[in-house]
């Protein structure tokens, strides 16, 4: 069987620097493909779909709630040839019902151990129309290595550089914050991979910069220790979401290759200076991950708030404004009180404002949103922010001996990550 899995294309942030990640959704989706498929894989972003390419099976991955509808126009275009067409990923779960019109079948969940199901329902011509197992994750220990081997990787090289690479050491997420759908797409339960299974996929990549997207190390301490114990050997470089603010857990991660971490700073209290003076500490930088137009935000103290951060010597920052996605509580309170501007997909990309905020216009906030991306790096511009960043890692792998010549960059350099990973606009501290 010819699979072919297409990621459909998104539009970059205004203020973010144009590079793509090889992404991570897809490539574990076609590790739960049995062997008898053969997979090719589409990241629009890089490479044009081809429609007459000979394929028995389209799945589109969406991950983006603003890939919605082009993955919807690319379904309609192969079903009108007569292609069987399924969905899947966190966008998908967002917006199944509305997708369904689009697809001949929908996948909700996780999906280690169910695609033979839906395989032989394709070839036995008797598709569902949705595959529904929100609510029946299958055991953690059935994740296996990504494929990888799927990407064409040097389409995601950025000028002349390799991007990190995805991983992930768990899924689900105890914390059920404002402005995130987590909790809804994983479940409030914790749910780490077998240690070691983690580590042999981390060393197995070819790459010695990693982004590990958890949702948050910061769930379990124990596991957090053994995690970071088991990584020091591999002598890699890493970004993720918030470690767990306690002195020997940040100790372990820094001597597993922390390099930075993306922090979310949801207020100008001493808890969140201390923070992030304690990454510092350690040797790990921090790219603050700042999200304006919350109920409790006039226009003041946004700009006391942006103050603030130049204060505390954030090493990055960006900038979004509240963005309530469907299936977080910030959707189902804002669309209650009647607050929500517009359904149209295409701009709920966490920098346009599509609600009402309490205190002022919804014009006024994108100024705001503005003011505060032109003010934090009025001073020092994001390319020289960048370029130190970038420089740590470099000397980290110099010191290690395992700097490679192919991962060698320009001067400002970014080595960010897409936003909305998880369709959260904050991550729990």
């Amino acid at each position: 069987m010819k699979f072919k899995l297409i990621y459909p294309k998104w539009a970059k942030l205004a203020r973010q620097t144009e590079f793509h990640l090889p992404p991570h959704g897809p490539v574990v989706f076609a590790a739960t493909l049995p062997e008898d498929v053969t997979v090719s894989f589409c990241d629009e972003n890089l490479q044009a779909i081809d429609f007459d390419e000979e394929v028995d099976f389209v799945g589109i991955s969406m991950m983006l709630t603003i890939q919605v509808k082009r993955g919807w126009e690319i379904a309609d275009t192969y079903r009108r040839r007569g292609v069987k067409v399924i969905f899947g990923g966190i966008a998908t779960m967002l917006h199944a019902e509305e997708t369904m019109a689009h697809a001949d079948a929908v996948f909700l969940g996780e999906a280690e151990g169910r695609m033979e199901e839906v395989l032989a329902d394709f070839r036995a011509g008797r598709l569902k129309p949705c595959y529904d197992y929100l609510d029946n994750r299958p055991d953690i220990a059935l994740v296996g290595p990504a494929r990888r081997d799927i990407l064409n990787r040097p389409l995601y090289n950025h000028k002349g550089v390799q991007m990190v690479d995805l991983v992930h050491a768990s899924r689900g997420c105890r914390f059920n914050c404002y402005p995130c759908a987590v909790s809804y797409l994983g479940g409030r339960v914790f749910r780490p991979r077998p240690i070691d299974r983690a580590v042999a996929e981390m060393a197995a990549i070819d790459n010695n910069r990693l982004f590990i997207v958890d949702n948050s190390l910061a769930q379990d301490s124990d596991w957090e220790r053994e995690l970071f114990r088991e990584m020091i050997p591999l002598k890699k470089s890493w970004c993720s979401h918030p470690i767990e603010d306690k002195p020997e857990i940040l100790d372990l991660a820094a001597q597993a290759g922390a390099w930075y971490v993306y922090q979310a700073v949801f207020d100008t209290s001493d808890y969140i200076r201390e923070r992030i003076r304690r990454y510092h500490d350690h040797g790990i930088m921090v790219e603050g991950t700042i999200l304006l137009g919350l109920d409790s935000h006039t226009e003041d103290y946004i700009k006391r708030f942006i103050d603030f951060l130049l204060e505390i010597e954030l090493d990055l920052a960006e900038f979004t404004v509240l963005t309530p996605f469907p299936h977080t509580k910030a959707y189902e309170e804002l669309s209650r009180e009647g607050r929500i501007l517009t359904h149209d997909w295409d701009r709920y990309s966490a920098d346009r404002v599509v609600y009402r905020p309490r205190h002022m216009s919804a014009e006024r906030l994108e100024e705001l949103l503005h003011y505060a991306w032109s003010t934090f790096y009025r001073d020092e511009p994001q390319h020289i922010k960048m370029a130190k960043l970038f420089k740590r890692v470099v000397q980290r792998e110099m010191a290690n001996d395992t700097f490679r010549p192919r991962q060698r960059s320009l001067a400002g350099q970014s080595f960010g990550r897409p936003l909305h990973r998880d369709e959260g606009n904050t991550l729990p501290g």
